[in-house]
């Protein structure tokens, strides 16, 4: 299992992309973290702003799926897509995300 995140501008756009990817089987559960703020460098000015994070609960097999499914239906030019790898957990959670998410590459 892995976890992707990503942030996004709005709770309209977190919504739709959260259930996107559950529907089309490219994550077993979505977690919308919601209004936090975010400062980051952007062209040279710091820049502020309110966003929503995802946590996309998938596997290794559909993360290029995954990532490119992302950047299709996301606003932003330049989206943070990141994954981390869940090394130990509880056994029949794990499972029940593989049984989730699609097995095709």
């Amino acid at each position: 299992m892995i976890i992707g995140m990503t942030t996004v501008s709005s709770e309209e756009e977190a919504n739709k992309i959260s259930r996107t990817l559950v529907h089309e089987g490219l994550a077993a559960c979505v977690n919308v973290l919601g209004k936090m703020k975010s400062f980051y460098k952007w062209r040279g000015k710091i820049e502020e702003s309110i966003e929503y994070l995802l946590i996309i609960k998938t596997t290794e097999n559909q993360k290029e799926k995954l990532l490119n499914r992302i950047k299709q239906l996301h606003s932003y030019e330049l989206p943070e897509i990141i994954f981390l790898e869940v090394k130990d957990g509880y056994e029949e959670y794990l499972s029940w995300v593989s049984e989730n998410v699609n097995q095709g590459s």
